[in-house]
Formats: structure tokens, C-alpha cells, sequence
């Protein structure tokens, strides 16, 4: 039989790495012929729109790039499919073209999902907002004056990428000053109030912030600055919360003041990629094409921590109904009282997972990159 493999949602650093790892084990098993990388995730399954992938990883080297390669090289959707009782058509399609193809079993590979320890790609993007926000607060301490420095991160309802930026401390930083997630109610006297207390103890404050913070009202904290649209899955398009502190603290506070927002780099630079992530990733790819050779199906890949240090986790499954259209919440134990910032168990989760650095295959003074 063939099998096909696709990507979808948000891509990240280390979602091709799963994609190898499919590619991987599929070869070696000897009982697949044809393995189909699907474009544009369930769409190129409707419009049968796939590549040979063994056409294109035709070496050790390609096989190398896509380990390193940011982003969804597959190419990626956000499409919502009706449901069956709706309408038959379009999965009568999806059935067709699986059939035409002679495809046994097909591969998701997705992310920020629920039931897992850690979803593939996120110790990258943990370690490229810590390492960010370390190198902001290097240059936001060169001057003199007073200031504050407001980091915005992605994060709709889960606070995890901001609170990444707590693992400088273990470089000794006493940065980020303050840290601000959606699971902990945000408000706009009290962030102020945080603001001019850390400035009796710090010349440069630095302050990280999800995009999604909430007020105890249960509105985004900088719903003022949204443009109110949605996305296919209802979504409201997030982007602001910096922008709408900065502009906060220079009339309330006066001092030096600027905002950064990390936007997409956080989830897809490969420069500083996770070694402990790309590997993980590449391996539970690698787990799901061997579980379904098993006879399992309608299932998830979770990672399954089994202690802290030393790091160790296996590698095992839930049922995919369980995972669908769920988020996995930053705990609100691992956040102070005050919600101002992040507590040694979050530390501990974390660390783990940034450890290790896979080195870009260069040229011309730039990483190679691999393309479909």
C-alpha cells in the first residue's frame, strides 16, 4: 500500500522533523510502497494534490535539510470541514481520492494540541523567546535612563511562550521583571502598578506579555487595538496588547518606554532550534507510522514526560476525539498570586526542553533550506 503524510496549522520549527521521521520509517518498514506528501494539508487530499516524497528526500543531505527547516515545507491550511451530518460530499471526495491513490493510511501532523506533554516545536520556540528576550535585555541596559521594555508574545489563551522567557534566569538573569499570561486575570491598574514598583529596583525594566491577556471582564486586555475579525474557526485575529502597554505607561509613567512584538519568528526560526525538540519531533513521527503498521488508527502521538532530570519521556497514544478542538493550558499554580510572573515549576518543565543545538548546513553565509 502507499500512505500519505500532510501538515496543518500553525507551522513551527520542528514540524518538518515529524515529516521526517514519517518519511523515515516508512521506508525502512518495507511494507509501504509510495509515501505522498500532501499539499496544503486536507486540501490537497480534496484536489489530490500530492508529491513522490521519496522524489525529493533522494539523500542523507535533503534528508538533513528538512530536519533543519523552518516552517511547513508541505504547506499548510486552516480549512474547516462541514460536518458529516451536513454534508457527505466532501468526504465522499477525500474517500475517492485516497482509494484513486491506493493510500492505507494517512499522517496529520499538527500542533498545539492538548493531552500531551509538549507539542513538536515548542522547546524551539520556548528557547528562541528566551534567547530574545536576553539579547533585549542586553541592549535595553546600555543607557542610562529609566525604561521599560514591553516583549509581546503569541499566546490566544495559553500562556506558554511567554512564560518560556523565564529560563534566562539560569544564565544568572533577573529579567523578564514581569510576566503576564492569559490564565491569570490582567489588569490594567495593577500592571502599573507592577511597572513602578519594579522601577524602584531595575533601570531597565523588562516586561513579557501574551497577546491574549484577559481583564477579570473577560475581554482582551487591548480589545481597543483588535480589528474584530475572525478566522474560518471563529478566531478573533490577535495583535496589539505591546503596543496598547506602551502607549500605557508613556502617559501614565513618562519614562522611556517601547514595545516589541516577536510575531511569527518565535515559531518558526531554526537558527537557535531545540536539538532535544528536532529529535522528539523527528521521533514521534517515526512512533506514529510504527503504531499504524500496528493496526491503530483514529489516534494521537503524545509525548509522555516520565521525570524532569534527568529528562525522559516515552512515547504513546490517545484517542484523536479526545485531542480535537482542545488547548492545553499554562497551570495556574506555576503563576504567582500577584499573576505578575511565572514560579520555579514552570522553570522545571521547561528547561528540558530547549537543551541542545543542531547546526544550519550553510552556504554562501546563509542555512540551506530544504523546498518542495
Amino acid at each position: 500500500m502507499n500512505i500519505a503524510v500532510a501538515q496543518s496549522g500553525g507551522p513551527t520549527c520542528a514540524i518538518n522533523a515529524s515529516l521526517a521521521g514519517v518519511f523515515n520509517a516508512g521506508k525502512k518498514s518495507g511494507k509501504i510502497n509510495k509515501i505522498f506528501g500532501v499539499l496544503n494539508g486536507i486540501e490537497g487530499i480534496i484536489n489530490d494534490q500530492m508529491v513522490d516524497l521519496s522524489e525529493k528526500i533522494d539523500s542523507d543531505v535533503s534528508y538533513q535539510l528538512l530536519l533543519r527547516t523552518p516552517s511547513a515545507v508541505l504547506g499548510s491550511c486552516r480549512k474547516k470541514l462541514p460536518s458529516y451530518t451536513e454534508s457527505t460530499e466532501i468526504y465522499e471526495k477525500i474517500t475517492a481520492v485516497l482509494r484513486w491513490r491506493d493510500i492505507g493510511i494517512f499522517f496529520y501532523i499538527g500542533n498545539d494540541l492538548c493531552i500531551t506533554d509538549h507539542t513538536p516545536g515548542f522547546g524551539s520556540a520556548a528557547k528562541y523567546v528566551a534567547a530574545t528576550v536576553q539579547e533585549i535585555t542586553r541592549d535595553s541596559n546600555v543607557y542610562s535612563i529609566p525604561s521599560v521594555t514591553i516583549i509581546e508574545t503569541m499566546g490566544r489563551h495559553a500562556g506558554w511562550l511567554a512564560a518560556a522567557s523565564c529560563c534566562i534566569r539560569a544564565n544568572g538573569e533577573s529579567a523578564p521583571h514581569l510576566v503576564y499570561l492569559p490564565e491569570a486575570v490582567f489588569s490594567i491598574e495593577g500592571f502599573l502598578r507592577d511597572v513602578k514598583e519594579q522601577m524602584k529596583k531595575h533601570r531597565a525594566v523588562i516586561v513579557v506579555v501574551s497577546e491574549g491577556v484577559k481583564t477579570a471582564e473577560g475581554k482582551f486586555a487591548a480589545e481597543e487595538y483588535q480589528s474584530g475579525q475572525k478566522d474560518v474557526f471563529g478566531h478573533s485575529y490577535l495583535a496589539g496588547i505591546g503596543k496598547f502597554l506602551e502607549k500605557l505607561v508613556a502617559a501614565e509613567i513618562g519614562c522611556k518606554v517601547r514595545s516589541i512584538e516577536l510575531n511569527v519568528m518565535q515559531r518558526c526560526s531554526s537558527h537557535i532550534a531545540s536539538l532535544e525538540d528536532i529529535q522528539s519531533s523527528e521521533a514521534i513521527g517515526m512512533a506514529a507510522v510504527e503504531t499504524a503498521l500496528k493496526g491503530n488508527s483514529g489516534c494521537m502521538m503524545t509525548f509522555v514526560r516520565e521525570s524532569n532530570m534527568p529528562y525522559s519521556y516515552r512515547i504513546d497514544t490517545v484517542d484523536a476525539s479526545k485531542a480535537a478542538n482542545s488547548e492545553k493550558f499554562f497551570p495556574r499554580e506555576w503563576i504567582n498570586e500577584a499573576g505578575n510572573n511565572v514560579l520555579p515549576p514552570a522553570y522545571d518543565y521547561l528547561m528540558p526542553l530547549i537543551q541542545g543545538e543542531l547546526h544550519a548546513i550553510m552556504k554562501n553565509g546563509m542555512p540551506l533550506n530544504f523546498v518542495i
